[in-house]
């Protein structure tokens, strides 16, 4: 694991009015949730929420440790389910608790350990009400399939959907890693889940880009684990270029979403939302609170986004400084993970064309990528038509002797586009 910090003094400075009830919650979680800060833990569980979701008095004091766990019931899935508190870090490397899920096949485990598939949720929303752990049966998508193929499957919530500071950091791509490689530490260091060291990440459209943040750090953020390879489905990238498409379509709430995840993880001083927000926005502001994906879009969509954000964050060098950090089109090396993204041609929320450039850069510093488009499919609809030629792929990851026949394609649907970094002409973007 990477080494921790434990000054907070700077951190609190950070706070202003204008974005109290936000800023504070995070560092009031941060900055008091470890053993040897010896300031106690205990909170009860937010409004609404189980029991489970109180924090005790203290919590291990580093990353990938289990603070408790209870079995849950799962219908259709031939797994026993358990929701769990483990251990993970923001970005100011302090250590707090976050919640999620773990499937374990009933089949018995295999010498070694059952195998794991890390599942990073979408967008659901921001409040601790969207987290997936509430609701096991739906929180992983094709969850009976990866059980069938003898994984054992992880899903965090990401900071703030279930614990404090009760929002979620949205599209902070290295503390949503950091979270789903945290949940698959605490299984392997946890003998009664029976996991190996080795895992495969695997998340969709906002777990797109945990997915592929998670193949950029995953290898040097905990060494005791072997990440096998990384699935991105529809990930976002090249975020200038989807900042404009969404601000005219259904989705541009997403945009605001993103403003105040950045303000949660990186503090008012670092990302000023009243440097991108109006006095309106920062009134809606308690709104992420209140709901999920479905109340954010009836109470948010009614708005032009241009009465919540007036100005391009492109061109506020704080902010541009941000999304580019967030962006994977700005890694640098390759992780040498084997990437696979998968996306539908006629995804209505993150233009194909983005995964055509993303997928460009990436071969251009050495990934080993493959690309698979599948016609007439959009951002959701391409899940289930995908999920066995994915799990084809992770099986030739998990077992590199499990080599394909010469000239497989993916056959979950007819003509899938099926590119990788050696394709004749580079990448293309098919119509819808």
């Amino acid at each position: 694991m990477i080494n921790l910090t434990k000054d907070c003094s700077k951190l609190k400075k950070k706070v202003t009015f204008v974005v109290f009830f936000s800023v504070a919650a995070v560092v009031g979680s941060s900055c008091s949730t470890t053993t040897n800060s010896n300031v106690s833990t205990a909170s009860k569980a937010p409004p609404g929420m189980p029991s489970f979701y109180a924090i005790p008095n203290s919590i291990p004091d580093k990353p990938g440790q289990f603070i408790k766990s209870e079995p849950v019931p799962v219908s259709g899935v031939n797994a026993n389910a358990y929701r769990v508190m483990y251990t993970s870090l923001t970005l100011q490397n302090k250590v707090v608790p976050v919640t999620g899920l773990v499937f374990v096949p009933k089949a018995a485990p295999p010498k070694g350990g059952y195998d794991v598939v890390d599942w990073s949720h979408g967008t659901n929303g921001m409040s601790n009400s969207c987290a997936p752990s509430l609701d096991p049966s739906s929180a992983v998508e094709s969850l009976s399939s990866l059980i069938d193929k003898g994984y054992e499957v992880t899903a965090s919530d990401y900071q703030g959907e279930g614990t404090p500071p009760g929002i979620l950091a949205y599209l902070v791509g290295v503390l949503a890693a950091r979270n789903s490689i945290d949940i698959v530490s605490a299984v392997h260091n946890d003998s009664f889940f029976h996991a190996s060291n080795k895992y495969i990440v695997w998340g969709h459209s906002e777990g797109g880009q945990t997915a592929l943040f998670t193949w950029d750090i995953g290898r040097q953020y905990d060494t005791n684990l072997d990440i096998m390879g990384v699935v991105a489905g529809a990930p976002p990238s090249q975020f200038e270029f989807i900042y404009s498409a969404l601000k005219s379509s259904p989705y541009a709430f997403y945009l605001y979403m993103a403003g105040e995840g950045f303000n949660i993880a990186y503090g008012n001083k670092a990302a000023p939302l009243n440097e991108v927000t109006t006095p309106l926005g920062l009134k809606l502001l308690p709104d992420l609170e209140k709901g999920c994906f479905d109340y954010l879009m009836k109470t948010l969509d009614k708005y032009n986004i241009s009465e919540i954000i007036p100005k391009d964050p492109f061109t506020i060098p704080a902010w541009k400084t941000l999304l580019q950090e967030n962006d994977p089109e700005n890694f640098s090396t390759s992780s040498g993970i084997p990437l696979l993204i998968i996306q539908g041609t006629a995804d209505e929320q993150i233009p194909p064309i983005s995964t055509q450039l993303l997928a460009t850069h990436l071969c251009s510093i050495g990934t080993n990528l493959e690309r698979w488009m599948y016609p007439g499919m959009n951002h959701t609809g391409v899940i289930p038509v995908s999920t066995q030629d994915m799990l084809t792929w992770m099986n030739t990851k998990f077992n590199p002797t499990n080599t394909l026949p010469p000239g497989w394609h993916p056959t979950g649907l007819p003509n899938v586009l099926d590119q990788n970094c050696s394709t004749p002409g580079g990448f293309t973007t098919p119509s819808p």
